[in-house]
């Protein structure tokens, strides 16, 4: 690890107490996981303790406080995905890498892991590689699925990729689309809503990508900030009787266009998701 690095990271986000999320993600992805001496000078230079910042490290799951490869997979073995087949392929996964779920290849390329849900039921069975979803595998594309990863998935153009889809979807109360088709994120029309937060309220900009997580907003809003979501022609709270599985935050619940639901955490930097076509509900 050099200082210079972490320091340089964290000029970036300008020290901003409530950037940590944002400044831990980009060590992680500098270092491929959380190393202790870079805990050590963010907590030094942002002013917090190294307590809190070890707490924010090993709440999210998507932080790792071990070495990983240069490529994270993902397996769902949920119960939705389970009954799919899932043990098969992640056994297949563990075959082509030669690794067990939890380890890290000898040459430091992959780190295969198992979860529990990654928020696409309905698509089982699901892995994610590099933030990539990949959905309804079968043991014989696991081979492929590999390779594509070793050549650099975001080098593939977005409209080409099969493995991202775009959701269009409207108030889950007065039923009024919430897309936006002058205003673009990602290529595609994005979903537009209204958010409040610290007395502010202004507009909410969504990538319609399942998969992206871009946003614009009309203020900026800090890391970590829990946003109360409204619709903005009903101007009623999009808020979830659900709560997001990574961070306990509220989620907010969309409907999808030709049925089906999705809910996204109100945590500002969560990337906690859930998505059902099959159901009106999650």
């Amino acid at each position: 690890m050099k200082t210079d690095e972490i320091l340089g990271i964290l000029d970036k986000h300008e020290g901003d107490r409530g950037g940590l999320i944002a400044i831990l993600e980009d060590i992680q992805a500098e270092y491929s996981y959380l190393p202790a001496e870079a805990l050590k000078v963010v907590a030094e230079q942002t002013g917090r303790s190294l307590v809190d910042i070890y707490g924010v490290a090993t709440f999210y799951k998507s932080f790792s406080l071990q070495p990983r490869g240069k490529h994270l997979c993902s397996v769902c073995v949920g119960t939705a995905c389970h009954v799919r087949g899932a043990p098969t392929v992640a056994r297949e996964f563990e075959r082509q890498l030669g690794i067990s779920a939890g380890e890290t290849t000898p040459d430091r390329e992959f780190t295969l892991e198992t979860v529990n849900c990654l928020g696409a039921c309905a698509l089982g069975p699901v892995a994610v590689m590099d933030g990539h979803y990949f959905s309804n595998i079968k043991s014989t594309r696991v081979r492929q699925i590999i390779e594509k990863t070793r050549a650099g998935l975001d080098e593939a153009e977005v409209k080409a990729d099969l493995r991202d889809f775009i959701l269009t979807v409207s108030c889950s109360r007065c039923n009024h689309s919430l897309m936006d088709p002058n205003h673009l994120i990602d290529g595609s029309p994005s979903v537009r809503v209204t958010v409040s937060f610290e007395r502010k309220h202004g507009w909410f900009r969504l990538s319609s990508l399942y998969g992206s997580f871009t946003v614009e907003s009309e203020y900026p809003i800090p890391m970590d900030t829990v946003l109360d979501f409204f619709c903005p022609h009903c101007h009623a709270e999009l808020k979830s009787a659900s709560s997001c599985p990574l961070c306990s935050a509220p989620m907010v619940s969309m409907i999808v266009r030709g049925g089906g639901m999705v809910q996204i955490c109100a945590r500002r930097g969560c990337k906690g998701h859930m998505l059902d076509l099959e159901g009106g509900g999650l």
